[in-house]
């Protein structure tokens, strides 16, 4: 059976001005494909098994392609936007028609020119699309362990979950919520640290270093600020969890441990006012 979004082998059984037409070996050659000409190897002929891409043109046709394409039926592979349209955004995936990404299958904005992990499907109307949700499609045996470092793009958020990511674009992650300090936006490339790998097999990552590692940049970027407002800041270790993480990019825990070195070190004072430059 010849199918969309695939590789596969047919036979040349006609040849015609626009091109070759193709079918399964040993049909009956009732489902024929048009390949262009431009397409077509040098030299080939009638009876010739050629290795093709199936897909739909503009005008909704089955048509074979000799071109490498960057993703087949079930795959992923990072894309480029190249338009946004009020149906979806359109893809760069090498062939005369873009891909669409149905704005229903995307999981966060979508702009012109962002790079976007994306796996290819067959809609109701049997039309190649793509869609921007991963989470059941992404592999759970990843070669990678606790503290190792990563790189991945994050393909979904939900806000009472966390940030979704797939590592190597193929592996199946996510960063907690409380685990996230900065802003992150679907599509935003990160380094990430293994802080679990779960018994699925799926990672759970920090975007932050171990503790003991990471207190020494934390205690730097206190001692700037405090610099920067004049020596003073009315923040503590009493202070809203919340209001540390907007104003310090760290969870409580962290602002403790860095004023903490601080203040062993007689770098800073700490009242019920704030902390202050000795």
């Amino acid at each position: 059976m010849i199918e969309l979004g695939k590789y596969q082998n047919l036979e040349i059984v006609k040849k015609t001005d626009h091109g070759f037409y193709l079918c399964e070996p040993g049909s009956n050659g009732s489902h024929r494909i048009l390949l262009p000409t431009k397409e077509a190897p040098e030299g080939v002929r009638i009876g010739d098994q050629l290795k093709v891409f199936i897909y739909k043109d503009s005008e909704d046709r089955e048509i074979a392609t000799t071109a490498q394409v960057p993703i087949t039926l079930g795959g992923l592979a990072l894309l480029k936007v190249k338009e946004v349209s009020n149906i979806g955004a359109f893809l760069d995936w090498g062939l005369a028609k873009d891909l669409l990404l149905p704005f229903k299958e995307q999981t966060g904005k979508i702009e012109e020119g962002m790079e976007v992990l994306v796996s290819l499907y067959v809609d109701k109307s049997k039309r190649l699309c793509a869609t921007m949700k991963l989470y059941d499609l992404l592999d759970n045996n990843s070669p990678y362990k606790k503290d190792d470092m990563v790189d991945g793009i994050v393909y979904e958020i939900l806000d009472s979950f966390g940030c979704f990511v797939a590592v190597d674009c193929k592996y199946s992650a996510m960063i907690p919520k409380n685990e996230i300090f900065q802003a992150i936006q679907v599509g935003d490339k990160i380094r990430a640290r293994v802080v679990q790998v779960r018994e699925d097999g799926k990672l759970t990552l920090s975007l932050r270093d171990k503790s003991y590692l990471q207190i020494d940049a934390d205690a730097y970027a206190i001692m700037k600020r405090l610099e920067a407002a004049g020596g003073f800041l009315p923040f503590n270790d009493k202070s809203d969890p919340e209001i540390l993480k907007k104003e310090f990019k760290m969870s409580k825990n962290a602002f403790k441990r860095a004023i903490g070195r601080l203040y062993k070190a007689g770098d800073i004072t700490i009242t019920d006012q704030g902390i202050q430059v000795k």
